[in-house]
């Protein structure tokens, strides 16, 4: 009788997708969604119509539009030239291949990486690409997701399928229960610290012990978004009661027989007992408290009530020097205490109904200093209505904090959404490379509670004190 071979979660869904393998050869492997924007999809329609090839199938597309766009006045034209650019390549593409596009003041706009699980596309056990690093998201619902290049953004329009080598696994387990304050934000910014910024490379990750599982759904999208910024392919989490209440009744997810079958599947998806992985690393969650950066990757990052290190996790000195030059710290410093300018709550990393509600609940009553701008900038559409539908925008209103439309806004600046030259920011995205936030910004990577806290006090706080 054959042994059946224990599996990980990623080797089980790999498997169920390689169309053909052959020796010395990577993968040809199967791709269910593709996510599609503004900005690295214009060159890949451009090969298509080169070459006379038409999309393999417009129904397993999905097209939006949210690096470029403005997060103030959508009805009105885009006033940026190359954004405008963008924006409108991507309608006159999506219709000559005849695909639906989520376009501005659609009810389903917003960044990609959060309208594919609010709506139902998302599903765990599938295999996710987009032309943007941080579709690790996905794997947070049990998904293989992953960021792919504008040639292949091609070969996915043109035949659904990838060529790929298969890459390691690794298992970060993370057990016990989180302190006071700490949230999903705190301990990928804390894991990153740990095994460096490129501590994951060639990897892709699966996330798993009581801490992870003890996580909602969205808090869960957090961890798997920032996996990129340690390097990794991607991130997952085992599908579980949590997944499959989040997915259920979803526009587009299954319904009827089509949902029982789908959830049994789900269920056999989870990693064997006994199952390997090319590395491993345990992490008890009693140690992590808010996490906050001080460098120019995610990588350098601290507790909030510690002193600036001499080092970090996989930089050299001269890193060290460069970093703490542009971001104008020093070593030995406390961050507590540090005057900003800037709030920026936002990004596929942190923009969903859960961290507005976190924010709200935390600002009910309280004012924003009074030289610190406050953004709000919704993941979606229906994150903005749900928002306004729960009271959130006036609490917003009250503390003097703007709620902005959906879009990627000052996660990158590739919009008017830029925070100036010398300014310190504290902002719930995912990288804080220099000029990332605008040319000459300085960014301080954070929790949407330690992100608030800070737009309340105007200087980086512990947000302990205030719980």
């Amino acid at each position: 009788m054959e042994q059946h071979q224990p599996k990980t979660l990623f080797d089980k869904i790999w498997e169920a997708h390689v169309v053909e393998r052959k020796k010395g050869f990577p993968d040809l492997f199967y791709i269910d969604r593709h996510f599609i924007h503004e900005v690295t999809s214009p060159q890949a329609f451009d090969g298509l119509k080169e070459r006379g090839v038409s999309v393999a199938n417009v129904n397993r597309t999905i097209a939006t539009c949210d690096h470029n766009v403005p997060t103030l006045n959508q009805h009105l034209p885009i006033q940026e030239m190359l954004s405008r650019f963008q924006v409108e390549k991507l309608r006159e593409n999506c219709k000559a291949f005849g695909i639906e596009l989520y376009d501005l003041g659609h009810e389903n706009q917003g960044i990609v990486h959060v309208i594919g699980p609010e709506n139902g596309f998302t599903l765990p056990g599938t295999t996710i690409v987009c032309g943007d690093s941080h579709t690790s998201t996905h794997g947070a619902l049990g998904a293989i997701a992953f960021g792919i290049g504008t040639s292949q953004v091609e070969q996915v329009l043109a035949t659904q399928c990838l060529l790929l080598d298969k890459p390691k696994t690794m298992k970060i387990e993370i057990n016990g229960e989180l302190s006071k304050g700490v949230l999903s934000k705190d301990i990928i910014l804390y894991i990153i610290s740990q095994i460096s910024a490129s501590g994951g490379t060639g990897y892709f990750v699966e996330y798993s012990g009581s801490a992870i599982r003890s996580l909602s759904m969205e808090a869960r999208m957090t961890i798997c978004n920032m996996s990129i910024e340690m390097g990794a392919r991607g991130g997952m989490i085992a599908p579980d009661e949590v997944t499959f209440d989040y997915v259920e009744g979803r526009p587009f997810s299954p319904k009827g027989e089509d949902w029982d079958k789908a959830l049994a599947y789900w269920k056999t998806l989870p990693t064997d007992e006994g199952a390997t992985y090319d590395e491993a690393y345990v992490f008890d969650a009693a140690d992590i408290e808010p996490w906050i950066t001080y460098g120019t990757n995610p990588g350098m990052g601290m507790g909030v009530s510690r002193n600036i290190p001499k080092t970090a996790a996989g930089a050299s000195s001269k890193d060290m020097t460069k970093a703490l030059a542009y971001m104008d710290l020093e070593a030995e410093q406390k961050l507590a205490g540090k005057k900003i300018d800037y709030v920026f709550i936002g990004s596929c990393t942190n923009s969903r109904i859960e961290d507005l509600r976190l924010v709200a609940d935390f600002v009910k009553g309280k004012t924003k200093a009074a030289d610190v701008n406050v953004w709000i900038v919704p993941g979606s559409n229906k994150v903005l209505a749900k928002a306004k539908s729960e009271g959130l925008d006036k609490v917003f209103e009250s503390a003097g904090f703007q709620l902005r439309q959906p879009g990627c806004s000052a996660c990158l600046g590739m919009n008017e959404d830029k925070v100036p030259a010398g300014k310190y920011c504290v902002s719930t995205s995912n990288r804080n490379f220099e000029g990332r936030q605008g040319p000459g910004s300085r960014t301080f990577l954070a929790s949407p509670l330690t992100a608030a806290v800070a737009a309340i006090t105007g200087e980086i706080t512990d947000v302990r004190a205030y719980l």
